[in-house]
């Protein structure tokens, strides 16, 4: 009989609760500041509903998830474990390497995770529209598909460069019935500023947040959704970790490192944390390997330092790895991992030695992906193929040094939307981008100055 290479769950098993790292991590994490006055806030109640800012506070190891979310996890949940077999074998590796294949959600990635939750939770609260930003489109999409189910507007503002390089998604997104707007737009003050002293701006996640967060607050009926970045979306994210738990106990493993491509953090945390855990609570020696492109690395050559969240410093302050908040990231095809910060919960384990920050450019990232996909079937998304990347690079370390390495990834999203990035690839087209170090230092010059 050949060797099991999927490992599902039964939809019995679906977990029941959300874990909350914030309970198990041994240092407290830097409170958010105001805008203004920079003094301790919370998330701002205009953009958020009290739930959403209760989990984003909370100090509980678990968190319920709601039955009617559970509900339309189903719809997908749980994701397969697959053991990349094949991949080994094209790698001549003794490494196991195991990947979570979130690209079995309807929008193809795992962003409708948090987005079903944040739907459900602003339905509860009368809520009659979310509006929110995206790079790559697969947040858009997410939230799009998450409002349609709960019978809820969406809006949705895309970065630009993203908006002309992918087009089907924005069709995704509006066969869902949302409005995309591409990013910088003349239909805000943030994006009116923009264009006015740079016409021909790509935009930037940065600014895309900033329309989406000033619609929010001048309209009493609409509340903003974020992909990434803030606690309770990597909370939400922690179903993936719960599952693939349960998963690598049905294959007899427990990994020796995790792997997430990280762009704001969350398909990472929502694999890792519940994996760190163990380390945390009971000192596994488990590793944790953040990915992140050269052309944008915040964890790799950013500081860790309080900096606005959007570039017209309308969010909170947040202490993060960061590149500075007017920070404009080359148009790589890696869309989603195209921010200037990283998530704070993320930035924090990291400045305390608990996950491994990585760069790759370009043309490596889509090497992996073309190997991927030549050995295990599936087109993963250029954010997706940063993780594969370091998969492979770690089960090639294991070749060399002999030994038996067990590795789990996140499968974050499928690349069907992707085809031009891949075409590009293919005509030798794409070139690898380092983000120079001029740059990143002239940006850090226009972090807010924050009381130690």
């Amino acid at each position: 009989m050949a060797e099991q290479t999927r490992f599902l769950l039964p939809q019995d098993r679906l977990p029941k609760a959300w874990y909350n790292i914030v309970a198990d991590m041994p240092f407290e994490v830097p409170p958010l500041l105001h805008p203004v006055t920079r003094e301790p806030t919370r998330l701002p109640p205009p953009l958020f509903c009290d739930a959403l800012i209760e989990q984003e506070e909370t100090q509980e190891r678990y968190v319920e998830i709601p039955e009617p979310v559970r509900e339309v996890y189903r719809l997908w949940r749980p994701t397969p474990l697959v053991r990349a077999r094949r991949l080994e074998q094209a790698l001549d590796t003794p490494a196991h390497i195991y990947y979570k294949y979130e690209g079995a959600s309807p929008p193809g990635s795992h962003k409708p995770n948090t987005a079903v939750a944040q739907a459900f939770y602003s339905k509860e609260a009368g809520v009659k529209r979310l509006v929110t930003e995206t790079g790559a489109g697969q947040w858009g999409s997410a939230l799009a598909f998450a409002c349609n189910l709960f019978g809820m507007e969406c809006g949705v503002y895309m970065v630009k460069v993203s908006y002309y390089q992918k087009p089907y998604r924005r069709v995704l997104m509006e066969a869902w019935g949302a409005r995309v707007v591409p990013s910088p737009s003349p239909e805000t003050q943030s994006g009116r500023s923009i264009l006015e002293r740079d016409p021909d701006s790509p935009g930037s996640l940065g600014i895309a947040i900033s329309e989406a967060v000033e619609v929010a607050a001048t309209h009493d009926d609409t509340k903003y959704s974020l992909g990434s970045v803030l606690n309770h979306v990597l909370l939400h994210q922690t179903v993936i970790g719960e599952e693939a738990r349960l998963q690598m106990e049905m294959a007899g493993e427990s990994p020796d490192v995790v792997i997430g491509c990280v762009g704001d953090g969350s398909n990472f945390a929502g694999l890792a944390f519940p994996f760190l855990r163990d380390r945390l609570q009971n000192g596994a020696s488990t590793r944790f390997v953040a990915v992140e492109p050269t052309a944008c690395p915040s964890m790799t050559r950013g500081v860790y330092a309080y900096d606005y969240g959007d570039t017209a410093h309308l969010a909170p302050i947040a202490k993060m790895d960061t590149l500075g908040h007017t920070f404009i990231p080359a148009g790589i095809h890696a869309g989603g991992l195209r921010y200037h910060g990283m998530a704070p919960l993320v930035s924090a384990l990291h400045r305390h030695g608990y996950i491994e920050p990585v760069a790759y450019p370009q043309l490596a990232v889509f090497e992996a992906a073309v190997l991927f996909a030549r050995t295990e079937g599936f087109i993963p998304a250029p954010e997706t193929a940063h993780a594969i990347r370091a998969a492979i690079d770690e089960a090639l370390a294991a070749r060399e040094a002999g030994e038996k390495r067990v590795i789990l990834f996140n499968f974050s999203g499928h690349g069907h939307f992707d085809m031009g990035a891949y075409e590009s690839y293919f005509a030798g087209k794409l070139e690898n981008y380092e983000y120079p170090v001029e740059r990143v230092l002239e940006a850090l010059k226009d972090l807010p100055v924050v009381e130690k």
